[in-house]
């Protein structure tokens, strides 16, 4: 069996092990709502309480955060138009999507990948959300493949993209480090 096969149905074989998780009504709500937060709302909220809180540094936060959301949800799109990966219930009718997706196409996770930039981004002005952003971001990439919408693979490529994203953000933006 070619490498692309045997890669092909051992992913598969993770997207079914996970999405079974869903099939726990406790499990299926958690990673829903989290998905669901992952939209968008969850990090809205966030810039507006930086702002809130933190007045002009919060602005100047919240514009970084938004300006790399831009830059990412343009290069997302492009991306699914161009690999148009089908998503893993479509492609294995064992594996249930708990909820509707948001787009046809698999690759890469959307969500994921926001969500890893935005952290990074945010943990840079303000590594104390460390506590809050990294047990969230973990949970909406698991969530995708839980749910059925997503492969590991998508979620592992969106995590890398998430983070050069945030780099590449982080260095044109001076004065602001994830380490320092």
């Amino acid at each position: 069996m070619p490498w692309r096969q045997r890669f092909a149905a051992g992913e598969s074989g993770w997207c079914l092990r996970a999405n079974r998780l869903g099939e726990r009504s406790r499990s299926r709500a958690y990673f829903a709502a989290v998905s669901r937060l992952g939209d968008g709302a969850f990090w809205y909220a966030l810039m507006a309480l930086l702002v809130v809180f933190d007045g002009q540094a919060g602005l100047a936060a919240s514009a970084h955060l938004a300006g790399t959301g831009v830059v990412a949800l343009t290069l997302y799109k492009a991306l699914k138009r161009w690999t148009r990966r089908p998503r893993p219930f479509a492609s294995d009718a064992r594996i249930h999507a708990w909820v509707a997706p948001l787009d046809e196409f698999s690759f890469p996770s959307g969500h994921t990948l926001h969500a890893v930039a935005f952290s990074l981004v945010a943990l840079a002005h303000y590594p104390a959300l460390a506590w809050l952003l990294i047990p969230f971001t973990a949970s909406v990439a698991v969530s995708r493949v839980v749910l059925g919408l997503h492969y590991p693979s998508d979620v592992l490529a969106a995590t890398g993209i998430g983070s050069a994203l945030a780099t590449l953000s982080l260095w044109a933006v001076p004065g602001v480090s994830l380490f320092g």
